[in-house]
């Protein structure tokens, strides 16, 4: 088969991976893709958020099979225009992404399914939102409607913080995403991830993962786009995905059948677990950054045959053959992230690291410049690794993130520290 995956980052990375070790993968082009992409794949310069300019190279390169990685191009429509190009495609209709795209919708949705979540409220005005605010008191999470990367969620420990990210979020700070804001109440507990493949009829849950979204060791500072993660998720026990599977992912895609928008991609379900009880704190519609790149560091080359399956119709009759074992990978930022941070800076080290089915170094946001690897996003590098155990794991990863000669560079140094 030809394939074609869409995106340029870490998540890219590891499918690209992963797809490579399959057999039935004859060429791979990624778009754009990014330096570590471009040793394993062809990398294409392309409009990804284009669904005719996407139609026209599926057509022009005799694609089988596209993956769409990022939520930009599935809220753009992009995988309806293959669709309807009769091109095989993984991921959500425009319609079905708008679990990712409108926090307001994902709670409509829940309301309507009877998926447990948080209590909330929604504003489209600074003012009322303000009052409902000193009305709950804190603390209290804020959320920007829309998609903004990640970033558009305030968890408020103080009634300011949360006066303050209505201003910034009505402000403009997160642009159109912001022009709704969802204020919810706080939940208690533990924050865990399930990702489950849906074909629009059958569901299959294809792993969980945990990852560590602020920028500070100890889980301090701002919110990022994830530091760290690792697979599986102790937290998330058989009992306690069971549950979530029951209470809230099927009854969210049987709702969005019933509207006659059936989901077809990877659901990736955010869930806060309680004394045993999961929760809903959001959906996303593609797979996580970084836990993506766990998942990929253990299922190999059968992620491919999966999502080929999703997208045809057919996990009904798939199922997933899990290894005991652990994975985890640690961010490295450019200094400063997530606030400004320099662009360009060289890294060096990275041909001296072990690539093999337990070591894997994914690129996030890197180009290939002056003959060497340049980092030219917040988030720049992914190092992975599997182990029997998690420490094991950890211990590899960490003496992996050692070699990396990259002054401009930093990391959390206790990535995994929830389970250990």
């Amino acid at each position: 088969m030809n394939i074609l995956i869409l995106g340029s980052g870490g998540r890219e990375h590891s499918l690209a991976w992963a797809v490579m070790q399959n057999p039935k993968c004859d060429r791979l082009i990624v778009a754009p893709g990014n330096a570590g992409i471009a040793q394993i794949a062809d990398c294409a310069a392309l409009d990804i958020e284009n669904g005719g300019a996407v139609v026209s190279f599926a057509e022009e390169n005799a694609i089988d099979f596209v993956i769409v990685g990022p939520e930009a191009p599935l809220a753009a429509g992009v995988a309806d225009r293959l669709r309807e190009a009769g091109v095989l495609v993984f991921g959500p209709s425009a319609e079905a992404a708008r679990l990712e795209a409108s926090k307001s919708f994902t709670k409509e949705i829940c309301d309507a399914s009877g998926a447990p979540t948080a209590g909330y409220a929604r504003f489209t005005e600074a003012e009322p939102a303000k009052a409902y605010i000193r009305a709950q008191g804190a603390p209290i999470v804020v959320k920007a409607d829309g998609l903004a990367a990640g970033k558009g969620v305030i968890v408020a420990m103080d009634e300011q913080t949360a006066l303050d990210a209505i201003d910034d979020m009505f402000g403009g700070a997160f642009g159109g995403a912001g022009a709704e804001v969802v204020i919810e109440e706080f939940m208690e507990g533990e924050e865990a991830s399930l990702f489950v493949l849906c074909d629009g009829e059958d569901i299959l849950s294809i792993g969980t993962a945990q990852d560590h979204k602020r920028v500070g060791e100890g889980d301090t500072g701002l919110n990022t786009g994830g530091m760290g993660a690792y697979s599986p998720a102790p937290v998330l026990s058989a009992e306690i995905e069971a549950r979530a599977m029951d209470q809230i992912v099927r009854p969210t895609v049987a709702e969005m059948t019933r509207r006659g928008t059936p989901f077809q991609g990877v659901l990736y379900a955010g869930l806060m677990i309680n004394d045993g009880q999961p929760k809903l704190v959001e959906y996303n519609v593609r797979f996580g950054d970084p836990e993506c790149q766990v998942l990929m560091m253990r299922l190999g080359a059968q992620a491919m045959d999966l999502l080929h399956a999703a997208a045809e119709g057919r996990l009904g009759e798939t199922r997933v053959n899990w290894a005991e074992d652990h994975a985890i990978t640690v961010v490295m930022a450019a200094k400063g992230y997530p606030g400004t941070y320099e662009k360009g800076t060289a890294i060096k080290g990275l041909e001296d690291l072990p690539e093999d089915s337990r070591n894997m170094v994914f690129h996030a946001g890197t180009k290939a410049a002056e003959g060497q690897v340049q980092a030219t996003g917040g988030r720049v590098l992914n190092v992975t690794a599997r182990g029997d155990t998690l420490q094991e794991a950890r211990d590899r990863a960490y003496a992996m993130v050692e070699g990396v000669d990259w002054p401009e560079g930093f990391y959390r140094r206790d990535i995994g520290w929830r389970a250990l």
